[in-house]
């Protein structure tokens, strides 16, 4: 692998698990709603990372088109409500990490989430200072590989590199022609990647020496 000018790190199970607020968002907006639905944290783990109109096709299968994203809207407004105040467990060694690399690198934060999402976890997680610039799937509703490379255009980046932890994380790496990082202590499981780590000192570690 050629020394990457840029690291793109994928959110959710690549720098924090916040799935049980996400959860939690979820089973307010059903309460609020007084729809007889209960969304569990185990089933939604397996979903994080796909895209929105994929995960609510799954969780709300009885409902429309139009009323699936009416609720998802909700669900989305209920998340900046509960993210600063309940947030989620970032992973070891990201913060430190993150502080590290930026000295070296320019990061950036591409996440198949709500627009507004990133920009919560940036501020909850205090590492704005860090973080170049950042995009998610609800500012267009284009999928990772077409937002990795819009990415890599508008800062001129050369030898970016796709860190995640999910197949589909790989899959949209390999489409959009860029090296993938894999990250096992995350929410999915994969064999294509080109470098793969079990924690994030590691990682960190790594992109220090290269």
């Amino acid at each position: 692998m050629q020394k990457p000018d840029g690291l793109i790190f994928d959110m959710d199970g690549t720098l924090w698990d916040a799935v049980a607020t996400y959860a939690q968002s979820w089973n307010d907006v059903f309460g609020e709603l007084g729809i007889d639905l209960t969304v569990k944290r185990n089933d939604l783990a397996k979903m994080v990372g796909w895209e929105g109109r994929k995960v609510i096709s799954i969780i709300m299968p009885d409902f429309d088109d139009e009323k699936r994203k009416e609720i998802y809207g909700l669900v989305n407004e209920k998340r900046k409500v509960l993210i600063p105040q309940t947030g989620g467990v970032l992973y070891d060694g990201v913060k430190e990490g993150l502080k590290q690399l930026a000295e070296k690198y320019d990061l950036f934060i591409l996440s198949n989430c709500a627009k507004g999402i990133i920009r919560l976890f940036i501020d909850w997680a205090g590492i704005d200072e860090h973080i170049k610039d950042e995009l998610a799937h609800g500012v267009n509703f284009m999928p990772k590989s077409h937002n990795i490379k819009l990415l890599a255009d508008t800062h001129g980046l050369k030898n970016p590199v796709y860190i995640g932890d999910t197949a589909g994380d790989g899959e949209q790496s390999r489409l959009a022609r860029v090296p993938f990082v894999f990250v096992s202590y995350g929410f999915g499981e994969t064999d294509d990647y080109d470098l793969k780590f079990d924690d994030f000192p590691s990682l960190t570690q790594y992109f220090l020496e290269l």
